[in-house]
């Protein structure tokens, strides 16, 4: 009788839902405990030639309501990132029935299911729409997986499987369970952890050992386009060798029981990575390992993923730990996070010779020109670039000077420079930012759960290296707005910003990376190589002329356009009278744009300033 009943009014509530167009069950708060049941993930990427990846997920239940999740807040992309739109096929079944599924209408990433008596799994098969490529697959799990909900993901158990396309090798830093043919097992692993350990796949792979003979493995990963585009050269192995001991002697400690740097070189992906706790996800250029301009360029990328297992995934913004991959993430800290972050990259990289100290210098210098050039500092802040990441990461193009970014990242590594070099400073070279490192990192060696930390717990680790009122310096720098950079680790460390005609082998070898040529401490503009304004400088010369973004340049002083015509005018130009004539095209019309420059071309470096050359102390290995 009472299960008569409860059918009854289960009946009701959903003829309700279905007349007023709303789901009248609240989203289940998750609690800490274990989920009943293990669930099964088999993803099958046999099918990448067509960009199809096939899932089917069994998730253990209870007869009643259910509420599935599929991830929205990713670790390590700082917003609601997550591509459902690329889920279609979505299907879900209970015993070989079709059981349906409605989408809630206030959270449209979680999915409504009432599970009938008798049915003890669901059964989830849907397609994920993949931006594949033909010869590899960097797959993260976020991505094909959903989760119920009521639950901390941490403790929710999940038997992974991926069938690989014939013949492909794999790496990931999931445990491997056993292969049959090319369908792997990995080893039950929490819902939290599958999600930070993606498996990369490819037809050519290279694996690299980076701790020979040390009792913690660490690998590089390749694949890539080629196979000569994935073979790294006996040099490039040294240092990243040397990255590992050096991080390591940094940190006192290591969070992973091994590592993988599961590297791409290729043309057709996004360049960027993507840190993980036990390894990283890292797409660079197809030339990144065969042109040495280019491996210098992008040298610090591997460093500064490697960085985040210890900054960012062990040692955690409390606001940005979250029990599910649904709860909001809060981004004020990313500062340190991802600030702190690039600091130590830079460090490392030096340290690691992956850079020359000289190289590292050049680094700094375009930093500190891009910030210096910053004119959105006249309105926003440092901080509120942190807080609203989420909003602005996919902001429009354009203005992006004025507008401010994840000016988190560049002006963060700035801002931790100033740290450093105040420290050894007010302790007469006693004290570094390395015996902080070693004090808030260097704990619970081998451990991977996440240690979460507050702002005071920053100043408290800092008052213990060096006392100072840590608090208020860095609240003035981050805070501040106006036309003048707040950071001055620069000239604390003993050197000065200047100017002059000659490009470093970074902005050269940026130039043709980026397909654009850097003017913006000179023009005041940055132009691809078709021509088009990417950005201007609010309020400079060039911006109030008219050569705005959104315009393309069609010819300069009446020859066609390009990098050199561009170059040479603004060198003519220099210390005359005349102006820099743009046929410029807006849309479908055509117009002059005269821009009365005569400052001629510069670029940023380094020259010896005032003081201990502390930078190169910074640099020098441990």
């Amino acid at each position: 009788m009472r299960r008569s009943l409860r059918r009854a009014t289960l009946a009701a509530a959903v003829a309700a839902v279905t007349t007023t167009g709303a789901w009248a069950q609240d989203l289940p708060a998750p609690v800490d405990q274990p989920y009943p049941g293990e669930l099964a993930l088999q993803v099958d990427l046999s099918d990448q030639q067509r960009h199809i990846f096939h899932v089917h997920e069994s998730i253990p239940v209870s007869p009643g309501h259910a509420v599935l999740y599929y991830p929205k807040w990713i670790p390590g992309e700082h917003g609601p990132t997550g591509p459902l739109p690329n889920v279609a096929g979505f299907t879900v079944t209970g015993n070989g029935k079709r059981i349906p599924w409605r989408r809630d209408l206030k959270e449209m990433y979680a999915f409504h299911v009432d599970v009938p008596e008798g049915v003890k799994t669901l059964e989830l098969s849907f397609e994920y729409l993949a931006p594949a490529t033909p010869n590899y697959i960097p797959l993260s799990f976020n991505e094909v997986s959903f989760y119920p909900a009521g639950y901390y993901t941490s403790r929710i158990t999940v038997a992974p499987s991926v069938t690989l396309p014939a013949g492909w090798k794999f790496a990931s830093a999931l445990e491997n369970d056993g292969q049959e043919g090319d369908t792997v097992r990995f080893k039950p692993v929490s819902y939290e952890n599958l999600v930070d350990s993606p498996v990369l796949t490819g037809k050519y792979f290279n694996r690299v050992d980076l701790a020979p003979g040390q009792a913690v493995p660490v690998h590089l990963d390749i694949t890539g386009d080629t196979a000569e585009g994935v073979k790294a050269s006996d040099a490039q192995i040294a240092k990243q060798r040397s990255l590992v001991v050096q991080a390591n002697k940094l940190f006192g400690a290591h969070h992973y029981g091994h590592y993988d740097f599961l590297l791409v070189t290729s043309d057709h992906t996004g360049h960027f990575g993507l840190e993980h706790h036990q390894s990283s996800d890292d797409r660079l250029f197809a030339n990144f390992l065969t042109d040495a301009d280019v491996n210098v360029a992008a040298g610090s990328l591997l460093p500064h993923e490697y960085v985040h297992s210890w900054n960012g995934k062990f040692r955690r913004p409390a606001d940005l730990w979250t029990p599910t991959f649904t709860d909001p993430m809060q981004d004020d800290l990313l500062w340190v996070y991802e600030g702190l972050t690039d600091y130590w990259s830079g460090v490392l990289t030096a340290r690691s010779g992956i850079w020359t100290t000289d190289q590292w210098r050049d680094s700094l210098a375009g930093i500190a020109a891009d910030m210096t050039a910053r004119t959105g500092r006249s309105w926003r802040s440092l901080q509120d670039t942190a807080d609203a990441i989420p909003l602005t990461a996919n902001g429009t193009r354009g203005w992006g000077n004025y507008r401010r970014g994840a000016d988190y990242y560049p002006e963060g590594q700035l801002l931790w420079l100033d740290v450093d070099t105040k420290i050894r400073q007010l302790s007469g070279g006693k004290h570094t930012l390395d015996e902080f490192a070693r004090a808030f990192y260097g704990m619970d060696n081998g451990s991977y759960v996440p240690k979460t930390y507050t702002f005071d717990d920053v100043i408290a680790a800092l008052n213990s290296v060096q006392p100072y009122d840590w608090k208020t310096f860095l609240r003035d720098r981050l805070d501040a707005t106006g036309d003048t950079l707040p950071e001055h680790g620069i000239e604390g460390g003993g050197w000065k910003l200047v100017y002059d005609d000659k490009p470093t082998p970074f902005m050269k070898t940026g130039e043709t990376l980026r397909k654009a040529v850097n003017l913006a401490y000179s023009l005041g503009v940055v132009v691809s190589d078709k021509g088009e304004i990417r950005d201007a400088q609010w309020d400079g010369v060039a911006a109030r002329a008219g050569l705005v973004p959104g315009v393309t340049v069609v010819a300069v002083n009446g020859k066609d356009f390009s990098f050199q015509t561009l170059k040479d005018a603004i060198t003519a130009a220099k210390g005359g009278n005349a102006p820099i004539d743009f046929l410029v095209k807006d849309v479908d019309d055509y117009r002059h744009v005269a821009v009365d420059y005569h400052g001629g071309l510069k670029y940023p470096h380094l020259v010896r300033g005032d003081g201990k050359d502390l930078i190169g102390a910074i640099a020098r290995p441990l």
